[in-house]
This record gives C-alpha cells, structure tokens and sequence, in this order.
C-alpha cells in the first residue's frame, strides 16, 4: 500500500483518498516574473513523479498548479523594465511552460493564474471580516492570527517565533506583528482593483487559498510545495482556508527539500542559483532530470556538474543496455532464457513499487532499474536462442516502461540519445564509417583502425554488425575545480 511522508503529522500514513481512485492535488506554482531556476525544477519534477506513479498505480489525478500573476516582485520588475506588468507575466508564464515541456513534467489539468480569481479572494475577505478572523486597516485586510486556535500546526512555531518567519511584514496598522496581509491597497499606479475596501490587490497567501477551493473543494487531498513554503505560506493558507469554511483543508502536506550549491541553499537572495535554462543550454534536461532523482525528494540535494557527469553516465548506461537488448543478434542455437527474462522483470515490477509505495523513494527505484539492466545484460551474455529473443525483449520493454511512465527517463530511444551525444556532425562521422568500410574492404586495416581510434577519442564507438556500422556516442567532459 502507497504511505507518503504527511508534513502535517510528521510521520508516514497509508494513502488513502477522499474519494476512492480519485485524487485531488494541488501545487504551489510560480511567481512569473523570471526564468525558473534549479530549485523550481526539483519540486516540478519531485511532484510530477508523485502525480505519475499515482497514475500508474490506477488512481485518477486531478492535478492543480497555479501561477502568481500579482506580486510585489512582478510590480518591481515591470517598473524596472518598461514593460506592462500582464506582457511581463505572459512572458515568464510562457518561459515556465518551454522549461517544464523540456523536463519531461506533464501538464497540469488546471494552471489555475491568480488574477482570475480576483472576485472570490474578495469575498473570502469579506467573509473573514464578518466572522471576526479579519479586520480593515486604510484599505489592507489582515487575518487575525489569534482567532485561529490551529494557527502552527504545520509549522510547529508559536505565534512568539513567527517574526523570525520569512515574509511577515511589520505594520503599524496591524492589531499584532504576526497578524498577515490578505488584501492590499493599491499605490497610485500599481496594477488594482475595485474592492469594498477601495482600490487594491490580494496578498500572496489568500491566492492559493482560492483557487484550490474553487477547483477542488475542500477537504482535498495532497497540498504540496517546497520546504521553504511550510512557513508562512502554507501555515498561513490553513488558518485562512479553515476559518473561512469552517472545514478541513487539507488531507496530507508534502514538502520537497531544498537545492544546496557549497552546501547553501540555492535562492536569489543569496546570488547562488543556476536557471533551467542557463543548465538546459548545457546539458541534456534529462540528465537533470534522472539527477534530480538520485537523492529522495524530503532530503536537500546538492547540486554539481560532477554529479549531472554520474547522472549523465548512468543515463548511458541504461540507453546502451536498451540497444543492446534491442540490436541483438539471436541465433537459433543458444538457451532459452524466457524464465529468466520474466524473473528479471517481476523482482524490478516489485522492488520498483515497494520503493514507490515507500514515500515515492526514487533512489530505491533507481537501484531497481539498474539491477534489472545488470540482469538483462548477464542474461544477454548468455545467449538466448532465437525462440526466446522476442520474450527477453518484451519483459525489457516491460522494466522501461516503467521508468518512462512513472520516473520520465529513457523516453528516447538509444538512436536519438547516441547522437545527442556526438562530438562531431552526423556527416562528418557517416564520411569516415564510409571511408572506414572502403579500407577495410581493401584490406587496409591500418587505415580502419586510425579512423577507428580517431573517432574513440572523440567518445564514438563503431560496431560492425551484419546489417552495418553502427555507432555509440558518449559526451568528453572535461570539469575543473
């Protein structure tokens, strides 16, 4: 049975769903306006995982990820850069959906913006106002933290620490400094709207608080987002979101840990962070993304380029066993393997879901897909008859697809990852195959091998099969401290 980590509880419960098969979830998105970078790649990845295996596992995922549209940082940079503040989040919104396409993430059912929900976010605070959870101060509305009696739960903090929280303004106006903005009045030429209270703008936590109880009601199943949001952000949307409904909010909390660069973690703040793009333009986002796997997603992850170089050579590993399973050239005489083929299989299908099952442990699954790859390559060096070859192919076929659907790697195939990997233009390296194979033909093997070991330096290997030269590329990196 599927246990998942409950941020909430701070313990492993069994999974079970309001309703049945269906699943209800919900993501804290992005804030458009900039390029996303390596930490927003781990949580869209940690919970598109979470989401695939869901699906693999026959639940039915309704899956939410909205986009923060109106912000402090978005009015800043529109004014930093000319551009009209709905031109600069369409921009940015535009840049997320060109990042996550590249990384393999599905597409939401519901990318939700926030400004289309301005109406409800108001009267969410009309509502809290007359309940006696909020109150009006010059046009800002505050949630009145100490009518909450849940208010920490989450988070584990006493209202006494929530001034070392990140994101708590201090206010004059505010009843109490840990008190938080739910509706801000605007300032002559920010972007507003009309409002009971005059002209204003929501505040960042009542966002998300809307939108995920308009389109999944409530309770629902799993929120989920980075550690960083645990506090305030989400602490703050269960006090609004309950005293609000008067009910649950939220089922399970998942929370993915950071992204460490010298052992910091990566933010903005600190200067230290790498876009998706700045990486992508490097390296292949599979790479990224199979790395993005290797450390289990509630642990900090540190990142390097020596560990995208492992994550890049396990990669080739997996893609060379695939070609090897795929271009095999079975004979009638040899053994027939069947059996081992599908005990190869079954031991993956159930080492690959019990790590699943476990709090969606991928480096556990990892370790499966490659003992099944050891397996599929003894088996191969074994010879299979020709009687067999079919079944050792299909029960292969079997184990990647797994890690298609469900991990999001090996969704190549061997041909296009090899000459992803050239070091040289297709062209060229089809010239000196042909050049290679004339030489050969006239017995000039002095030749062949020099055009051989040319292109081995350069990470390309050739086999010579009965159907011709194929070839096998691999990246030369060369890294400096």
């Amino acid at each position: 049975m599927l246990k998942l980590y409950n941020s909430l509880t701070k313990q492993k419960e069994d999974f079970t769903p309001h309703s049945d098969k269906n699943v209800n979830m919900y993501v804290c998105g992005v804030t458009v306006y900039d390029f996303c970078h390596i930490g927003h790649a781990r949580s869209s990845v940690v919970f598109d995982v979470i989401r695939r295996y869901m699906l693999y596992s026959g639940y039915n995922v309704n899956f939410v990820k909205n986009f923060t549209d109106i912000d402090d940082k978005i009015i800043k940079r529109s004014g930093e850069t000319g551009m009209d503040w709905r031109d600069l989040t369409k921009k940015y919104i535009d840049e997320h959906d060109q990042d996550m396409t590249s990384l393999g993430i599905l597409p939401p059912t519901h990318t939700p913006k926030a400004t289309d929900f301005i109406d409800e976010m108001i009267t969410m605070c009309q509502t809290l106002i007359e309940r006696g959870h909020a109150y009006e101060a010059d046009g800002d509305i505050y949630f009145r933290v100490n009518s909450f009696e849940g208010y920490g739960k989450l988070s584990g903090r006493s209202l006494d620490e929530m001034l070392a929280g990140a994101r708590v303004e201090v206010s004059d106006k505010k009843e109490n400094p840990y008190d938080f903005v739910l509706w801000k009045a605007s300032k002559e030429g920010e972007p507003s709207w009309d409002s009971p209270w005059g002209p204003g703008r929501p505040g960042w936590h009542i966002e998300c608080s809307v939108m995920s109880e308009k389109i999944l009601g409530l309770p629902f199943d799993i929120h989920g987002g980075g550690r960083d949001l645990i506090f305030p952000h989400h602490e703050n949307e269960i006090a609004q979101s309950e005293a609000y409904s008067g009910n649950d909010f939220v089922k399970y909390w998942m929370h993915n840990g950071f992204v460490n660069i010298n052992e910091e973690k990566m933010s903005k703040s600190l200067g230290n962070f790498f876009t998706i793009r700045d990486v992508t333009n490097v390296w292949d986002p599979e790479i990224i993304r199979y790395f993005l796997l290797t450390t289990h997603y509630r642990s900090s992850l540190d990142f390097s380029d020596y560990r995208l170089v492992d994550a890049e050579s396990s990669l080739d590993r997996i893609y060379t066993a695939i070609d090897e399973i795929n271009s095999y050239p079975a004979g009638k005489k040899g053994q027939d393997l069947s059996e081992d083929a599908r005990r190869i299989r079954d031991e993956f299908i159930n080492d690959f879901c019990k790590a699943m099952d476990d709090d969606f442990n991928t480096p556990i699954a990892l370790a499966a897909l490659f003992e099944a790859v050891r397996g599929f390559n003894r088996l191969l060096s074994e010879k299979p008859n020709k009687a067999c070859i079919e079944e050792v192919r299909s029960c292969a076929e079997d184990v990647f697809k797994a890690a298609r659907e469900v991990l999001g790697i090996t969704v190549k195939t061997p041909q296009e990852w090899f000459r992803a990997n050239l070091s040289i233009p297709e062209e060229e390296l089809n010239s000196l195959i042909t050049e290679r194979n004339e030489a050969r033909k006239n017995k000039d093997f002095a030749k062949a091998d020099e055009i051989r070991n040319k292109l081995t330096e350069k990470g390309i290997e050739l086999l010579d099969t009965p159907e011709g030269t194929r070839f096998r590329a691999k990246k030369i990196r060369e890294l400096h401290d």
